[in-house]
């Protein structure tokens, strides 16, 4: 079989070893194509083009002439490997990168030899490495790191399942696809994990990305892995390696101790995620499988994919659902012909009866909590819960032509309506994200500028999401009520809640389909699902904390609420319900904005950066303006929703 190989000689010599793009491989090179025929009793394999060199060799991308197919290729001089070690270096490589097949490491294909080198056939990555997209970005969002990172664990996930130590990971061995999907390369440091007493004592890898245990010469195991994981992540963040200093010495010191700044630019989760991979002793650093479970990961956005516009550019994240199929359900039902609406509704009230028999003995009155979604250990940022004041409402306008009027800018342009009920029934709203778009936007349209919040104050009921979890990776988006249901929204459209007495499961497969049966002795069919939701309950109830205390009534009279719609940005969380309650999250500060309807009136609660909550009248706030703290996070609302109408 014969190789095109296209060599280009690029300005300045080499670099990291790396697959690249054709684009970037001549810039004001002279360029030379020559063949490589494989020795006849190999299997055919493919390349052509020069990358980038390392220690011992050159990467090339290389095309095979039979299919087409391009390849990267490592070309090692036999002149650079004459020596015994050095050879046994090379074949050791070989020995542990053939046997590897996973989709987050680059794939091995073959390997052949002729007088003049070794070639190693691998996959070829287009979008070159980290290192490239790190130097022309600067630095990376949350969401980009979140989801490089996912990968990157997957990847190295496999590998210690494989008893195999990567030894080097840094952003030159993370290498980037057509997909824009990563590949752990690079094992020409990477070993078997020994026993601790077994362990080679040999400083290696990248001076930056060395760990206090290596350095000190106790061996490199896993942890030493989740050390270097932790100096990636600190990297992509802020640009910069978290050990780098203008000497070596120094570096070393700083290793060794631990020793390095979290600037104040990080949010919380990022910081601690990072200094629990930074632990000094290898024993405190957490699991792979802790990394990922960490709120990092669980309470921040993650996109499904990137666009290669991020190689160079700062991403613009559009909103996005797994839950789009049970939404079209809910409008069709909701928005479509009298049948379907008239079943919702039957449904409805029917299991409302039944609640009213099952919790009648229940509680009237709950304590409920505003999360502010962290474990359960406290760190130097975190706040204590203030107590929620309480005071009677303001006055609202003295005349009734002035209150006509602000109800028709507030509920008016969903029509007269008396309830959330029978506004839902009117067809020309479109959704439940529309009806709820069109109170917020009458409100900030019309209301005018204030530099702080109304005086008015309420004490109202309703259900909102205390703690949630994102699980859409795998199974879902759960959440808990603030009288303690426990519902999820998996990725098929379904949900499931369990009622507070923890024994009651409700399904709904389709808007107004619900099934009620036992959580302990569960249709067969729904076991898994069941599963999946006892752990969800588990999950929050051990590792996200309350964060402060609300008075919450369960009106048994009201259908049950359950998650129809949410979305992620890259700021904020957005939760819609059946009944039109809408909940926004915000990331960086912990407020929350809620609104609801009540009584036939539209009410808005905020929670600020203390997570004091305080509830009007929406009227109130068309009146009286509000401050721009508020009125910036139901602008923001208000984007989110109309981006789902739309």
């Amino acid at each position: 079989m014969e190789l095109l190989r296209t060599i280009a000689h690029p300005p300045g010599g080499g670099g990291a070893k790396c697959c690249e793009a054709a684009a970037g491989r001549a810039a004001g090179g002279e360029s030379r194509r020559k063949k490589v025929e494989e020795p006849p009793h190999q299997q055919p394999h493919p390349h052509g083009h020069p990358a980038a060199e390392g220690g011992f060799a050159k990467c090339y991308e290389m095309t095979d002439l039979t299919t087409n197919k391009v390849y990267a290729a490592k070309i090692i001089p036999h002149s650079r490997v004459a020596k015994p070690h050095q050879r046994e270096k090379i074949d050791k490589e070989i020995e542990l990168h053939r046997m590897l097949n996973h989709r987050h490491v680059v794939q091995f294909y073959h390997y052949f030899e002729d007088r003049e080198n070794i070639y190693i056939l691998l996959e070829y990555c287009s979008r070159r490495s980290m290192a490239h997209i790190l130097k022309a970005r600067k630095v990376l969002t949350e969401p980009e790191v979140r989801y490089y990172l996912r990968q990157i664990v997957s990847g190295l996930k496999y590998l210690h399942e494989q008893e195999i130590l990567h030894r080097d990971l840094k952003l030159g061995n993370f290498f980037i696809n057509e997909n824009m999907e990563l590949k752990l390369g690079d094992f020409g440091l990477a070993a078997r994990l020994e026993p601790l007493e077994h362990r080679r004592r040999t400083i290696c890898g990248t001076p930056n990305y060395l760990s206090p245990e290596v350095l000190n010469k106790q061996g490199h195991g896993c942890e030493s892995d989740i050390w270097a994981l932790g100096c990636v992540m600190y990297t992509m963040l802020l640009g910069r390696p978290p050990f780098e200093t203008t000497n070596l010495k120094e570096t070393y010191r700083c290793i060794r101790e631990a020793r390095y700044s979290l600037p104040s630019s990080l949010l919380a989760p990022a910081k601690h995620l990072i200094a629990s991979m930074l632990s000094k002793n290898p024993e405190d650093r957490p699991s792979l499988d802790e990394i990922i479970r960490h709120e990092f990961f669980l309470q921040g956005f993650t996109p499904d994919r990137l666009s290669a516009s991020c190689c160079h550019t700062v991403p613009d994240f559009h909103l996005s659902s797994p839950a789009k199929n049970f939404f079209k359900k809910a409008a069709a039902a909701l928005f479509g012909g009298k049948k379907d609406k008239a079943r919702y509704f039957d449904t409805h009230n029917r299991l409302a009866k039944e609640d009213e028999e099952i919790y009648k003995l229940r509680h009237d009155l709950k304590k409920t909590s505003i999360t502010q979604q962290a474990p359960k250990h406290k760190t130097d940022e975190e706040i204590q819960p203030l107590i929620t004041t309480v005071a009677k409402p303001g006055a609202l306008p003295e005349t009734k032509q002035i209150g006509d009027s602000i109800r028709m800018i507030v509920r008016g342009t969903l029509g007269s309506c008396s309830s959330s009920s029978e506004c839902l029934e009117d067809s020309t709203m479109g959704s439940v994200a529309d009806t709820v778009a069109r109170v917020l936007r009458g409100c900030l349209e019309n209301m005018p500028e204030a530099d702080s919040n109304p005086k008015e104050q309420l004490t109202a009921s309703f259900q909102w999401v205390t703690k949630w979890v994102d699980y859409s990776n795998k199974y879902g988006f759960g959440y808990q009520l603030s009288d303690h249901t426990v519902g999820v929204l998996f990725n098929n459209g379904a949900h499931m809640s369990l009622l507070p007495d923890k024994k009651t499961v409700h399904y709904y497969a389709e808007l107004g389909q619900c099934s009620v049966f036992s959580a302990t002795e569960a249709p067969e069919q729904f076991i898994s699902q069941v599963t999946v939701l006892k752990y969800f309950s588990h999950y929050m109830e051990e590792n996200l904390m309350d964060g402060g205390d609300l008075p919450s009534l369960t009106d048994i009279r009201r259908p049950r609420l359950y998650l129809l719609q949410w979305l992620k940005s890259d700021k904020a969380l957005m939760m819609l319900f059946n009944d039109g309650t809408f909940q926004v999250n915000f990331y960086h500060d912990h407020t929350k904005v809620i609104i609801c309807n009540q009584s036939e009136e539209y009410l808005l609660t905020y929670i600020n950066e203390d997570r004091i909550s305080t509830t009007f009248h929406l009227t109130t706030l068309l009146v009286s303006g509000c401050s721009l703290e508020l009125k910036h996070r139901m602008e923001y609302a208000l984007n989110m929703l109309l981006q789902r109408c739309n």
